[in-house]
């Protein structure tokens, strides 16, 4: 297809599992927002094993919508994985993870985008400053606001001081250093932002915080003992793998070549 040869400046992360019902309206939204933008851009959904209809509804929204691709895993292995599939597999000079079920307004991708502007390596989200200021609206159900809050006060302890909200889906990354810290990532789970955090504080990034407005979605898969348990056992799997030198710069070409290779053998 032609938009395949084309440089592409945009590149937009979406994992999904099971989300039929709220990824295509949220596709409408990007695909609307980006088609009055200039800038050549692509979507990428990565379907982490859903046993519903997402694949199909993104075939079908693809029928239109020649800049979006799919890649589908054939088992749930995490959004984690999802993401790093996604990110290795994208073309794009930057490069945006958000949410499928939409609860960050695509628009907001352009307070990030200035953040970048201004120096940063790379931009996130943050709920927790998007609370604290009247000219944002952030709506989060309690259970997110109880893990969210406990995740961030251990994941001080890992080096991550000043960062208010290392849970955001919204995340912007240049195109380099998006390559560099997901070719080293490891965590297939929820942990996987922190993870990306603490490599990138390793390695000196530039790490800027965007308020930004969020509105929790209704049919949230995060389970708080569950998932909250597994970030914590994921907290202590990034300690270890730091040291065991997992995340030492110098593997980071034959991990990335390996995942590509991995992704591309999964995309439909």
């Amino acid at each position: 297809m032609a938009h395949l040869s084309k440089r592409i400046a945009l590149s937009i992360i979406l994992p999904a599992y099971n989300e039929q019902d709220r990824l295509p309206p949220y596709l409408t939204s990007i695909t609307r927002y980006l088609s009055q933008r200039s800038d050549s851009y692509e979507i990428l959904i990565v379907d982490d094993g859903s046993h519903d209809e997402t694949a199909q509804r993104v075939r079908q929204f693809a029928v239109d919508a020649p800049a979006v691709r799919l890649i589908r895993f054939s088992g749930n292995r995490g959004k984690g994985a999802a993401v790093r599939a996604g990110m290795l597999a994208a073309r794009g000079s930057c490069r945006l993870m958000a949410d499928a079920d939409g609860a960050t307004p695509i628009q907001e991708i352009e307070r990030l985008e200035h953040a970048l502007t201004q120096g940063a390596d790379l931009a996130i989200g943050s709920r927790f400053l998007g609370s604290r200021d009247r000219r944002y609206r952030v709506q989060a159900r309690w259970h997110r606001t109880v893990l969210g809050n406990a995740f961030n006060r251990m994941a001080q302890q890992l080096g991550l001081e000043g960062i208010t909200d290392t849970q955001c889906g919204f995340k912007l990354f240049r195109k380099r250093v998006a390559e560099d810290l997901f070719s080293v990532a490891r965590i297939d789970g929820y942990g996987f932002d922190l993870e990306l955090l603490y490599v990138a504080r390793r390695r000196d990034y530039r790490i800027t915080e965007v308020p930004i407005n969020w509105t929790d979605q209704p049919g949230s898969k995060v389970r708080v003992v569950r998932d909250g348990l597994r970030m914590f056992r994921e907290l202590f799997a990034v300690r270890r793998y730091a040291a065991q030198g997992l995340y030492r710069r110098q593997e980071s070409s034959d991990v990335l070549q390996e995942l590509r290779q991995a992704g591309e053998s999964r995309r439909y």
